[in-house]
């Protein structure tokens, strides 16, 4: 999904960056090995592109979920959020470095069922923060419970949502081209 309106300030590439803008571009370029076209995009505002990097690798290093299950909930919050650049990124981190099943991954992807149960729970409760902005109902709250979750995850879940809300509404404005890793996972909304 892009939006109607395309941002057209340019990509900051490292390189030709300066001030703020090079030193968060440099920060999320070792962060990730790499510097993704969304960082080079989201550098127009610095602060926007710190926050991101600061909240994801709070999310990455201190959530208590497995990297499987982080790279879950950021495909379905992506995925709700309708941000094609985000599922292609994360199906491709997920098959590369996360271990997330492949079923799991594609389940997401193709709005189907995920086959392992705590998964499954781990989707449904992340889609039920997204859709009611954070007001899960008690039984909400007891089915992700019941499979082993505890409260500090679903204050977890809200950091993701913040996490995923900067890229995917900044990927939707600016239209962000994919990388070519992400390629061969490259996800269309229908």
């Amino acid at each position: 999904m892009l939006s109607e309106y395309q941002m057209t300030l340019p990509a900051i590439e490292l390189e030709a960056s300066e001030g703020r803008a090079k030193d968060v571009l440099t920060k999320g370029k070792a962060q990730a090995g790499v510097l993704p076209n969304m960082y080079s995009h989201m550098a127009n505002s610095p602060g926007l592109l710190e926050t991101y990097l600061e909240g994801y690798s709070a999310f990455r290093n201190e959530s208590g979920f497995t990297s499987a299950e982080q790279e879950l909930i950021f495909l379905v919050i992506s995925r709700e959020n309708g941000c094609e650049y985000c599922v292609s990124a994360h199906s491709t981190i997920a098959d590369m470095k996360s271990g997330l099943a492949p079923q799991a991954t594609n389940a997401i992807r193709d709005n189907t069922e995920i086959e392992d149960e705590k998964l499954s729970a781990l989707a449904a409760f992340t889609r039920v923060m997204f859709h009611t902005r954070g007001l899960p109902s008690k039984s909400d709250v007891d089915a992700f419970q019941g499979v082993g979750y505890g409260e500090r995850q679903i204050l977890e879940v809200v950091l993701a949502i913040a996490i995923k809300t900067l890229s995917n509404y900044s990927n939707h404005l600016f239209h962000t081209p994919l990388d070519k890793i992400f390629e061969g996972r490259a996800w269309q909304q229908e």
